[in-house]
């Protein structure tokens, strides 16, 4: 049936494909269209190849009507498009022969129509994990709508139950993506900002079963959801945060959720920077997915770790159990210098001294000594191929000290009663590090003289930053982003300038990311030892 918008144009005269495997190109209404004479009449398709833009009319077709590319022999209908392989799909036109001549309709599918389509094959190149068909269905969702940016929530439908554990980068990701996305107006650094996001969340989800979220609701009770969250009761916790989205959204859980993460010195930091990216994914993309993207923040809060739990990290509750005895105003503010080369007791303690200071003047203070030990990391810690398995370290375990940090200042300067836990985890952090860290390190080497500048710089290489593992780009953009945000809130500029020399140090130094020697030497000890004493 004829569209009502359709567009009739003279192709060729229809005598130009008369004999055996005739067929030909033209171009009509600025399109490049191929035309071919088989057995069920004259067919006509866009002649570039839609996987890489191979000229179509140089390939084989069979009887059936199937046309070959011979570039990568992907195989498509000339009668309707379809890829017999599952990819791309091929636009083909309508075609009628009047009076001698050939005529093409080249109108332009209805939007509605071919935003269908290419939202369904936008979720088979994401089960294929194809980064390169990704891009082109973003492109092409791009031409329609003039942005790309409601792919995001098209992925996190897709793959939200997916996430056996909850939350992984991907979605903490997505959210920064989105920031610099909003922030630009060329079309290319948009679909960049897209296809990382998306990307990403593909590579992650690749191959995974769907773990259905737990039914039903329960009314929003914040004590509760903390309290079913430190059970490990997934199933509770994530029916009251359900009941919770439903009464009013993300803002509804919000004080429950960062409670929750900070309940703990748990996961790295992650729950807690997950928080904060939740928040901001959930504002950006609205309430077509905030329960999902909530929901499975619940079961990485519920599961992560609780590192506070094992005897490295004892003197933690000791410290927050102590932290609201009356403390006096120090008559010095503290600096990042009060907590270099100190361990996670030490720190703890010395956080605990300055517990009656301004609680953002000690939080810079944390940061810049998290960023000083940035730049202490003593590399061949990290390269080493013998040690045991406590030993392992790399650029990750520092700059997440950073990504915490700036967490800790968004969340804490919401719900102040949450500073005590906060402040004490960044001490944890730069503890923990301290190890790792050299006595003197080259500070002159990676000082910025124009902060501004570079920090332009740093964010503009992040649209080609070149790393094919989605677990690094994602951690040049937060801490990057991390970086920006604390110097937007004011971070003093002694500790700003440690920041952001911390950022260049971790943007320019290569990252080993297999152990190979390290990975074998390790697993013989660990056999040898597997009927002995416990051991890490």
């Amino acid at each position: 049936m004829e569209r009502k918008d359709s567009r009739w144009s003279a192709a060729a005269d229809a005598d130009i494909l008369r004999g055996e495997n005739a067929r030909t190109t033209v171009r009509v209404d600025g399109k490049h269209i191929a035309l071919f004479a088989t057995p069920d009449g004259i067919l006509a398709c866009n002649n570039r190849c839609p996987h890489e833009g191979y000229p179509l009319v140089e390939g084989t077709l069979d009887g059936d009507c199937w046309l070959t590319c011979h570039w990568h022999n992907w195989k498509f209908n000339l009668k309707d498009g379809a890829n017999l392989y599952g990819g791309d799909r091929l636009r083909v036109y309508p075609v009628e022969v009047r009076d001698g001549k050939i005529w093409v309709d080249t109108a332009d599918e209805p939007s509605e129509e071919k935003r269908i389509y290419i939202r369904r094959d936008l979720r088979t190149a994401m089960e294929d994990n194809d980064y390169f068909r990704i891009a082109r269905e973003l492109g092409r969702i791009a031409a329609i709508d003039g942005d790309a940016a409601l792919a995001v929530v098209d992925a996190v439908e897709w793959s939200a139950e997916r996430f056996e554990f909850g939350w992984t980068h991907a979605y903490a990701g997505a959210a920064d993506w989105l920031v610099l996305h909003d922030e630009r107006q060329g079309q290319d650094a948009k679909l960049t900002c897209v296809l990382e996001a998306v990307g990403h969340i593909a590579d992650d989800a690749l191959r995974q079963p769907r773990y259905a979220f737990d039914p039903g609701s329960e009314p929003y009770d914040e004590d509760a959801f903390v309290a079913a969250v430190e059970d490990e009761d997934v199933a509770r916790a994530s029916r009251i945060a359900r009941g919770g989205i439903e009464a009013g959204g993300f803002d509804a859980l919000d004080r429950g959720l960062v409670r929750a993460a900070l309940a703990h010195y748990s996961g790295f930091g992650h729950s807690l920077i997950y928080v904060d990216k939740a928040r901001s994914l959930c504002r950006r993309l609205g309430d077509a997915v905030s329960e999902d993207i909530v929901l499975a923040l619940v079961r990485a809060l519920s599961y992560a770790r609780r590192e506070d739990q094992i005897p490295e990290f004892a003197d933690y509750a000791k410290a927050l159990a102590a932290w609201p005895s009356a403390g006096n105003a120090p008559t010095v503010d503290p600096t990042p210098q009060d907590f270099r080369r100190v361990g996670i007791g030490a720190a703890l303690e010395r956080a605990l001294s300055f517990r009656g200071a301004d609680p953002v003047r000690l939080h810079s203070a944390l940061l810049g000594a998290s960023a000083w030990n940035m730049l202490a990391f003593d590399l061949e810690r990290a390269t080493r191929t013998n040690g045991p398995i406590s030993g392992n370290v790399g650029w990750l375990d520092f700059t997440h000290a950073l990504t915490f940090g700036a967490a800790v200042r968004a969340s804490c300067e919401r719900y102040p009663s949450e500073w005590p836990r906060g402040l004490l985890q960044m001490a944890c952090f730069v503890g923990r590090n301290r190890a790792f860290t050299v006595a003197e390190p080259d500070l002159d080497r990676w000082y910025v003289a124009d902060i501004d500048a570079y920090m332009d710089s740093a964010v503009e290489r992040l649209f080609d930053h070149g790393d094919p593992e989605f677990i690094i780009s994602v951690h040049l953009l937060k801490t990057t982003l991390a970086v920006r945000e604390e110097l937007a809130r004011g971070l003093p500029e002694p500790e700003a300038a440690l920041c952001v020399a911390a950022l260049r140090r971790f943007l320019e130094t290569p990252i080993k990311r297999k152990h190979l020697r390290r990975t074998v030497s390790q697993a013989l000890s660990f056999v040898a030892r597997e009927d002995g004493p416990a051991s890490v």
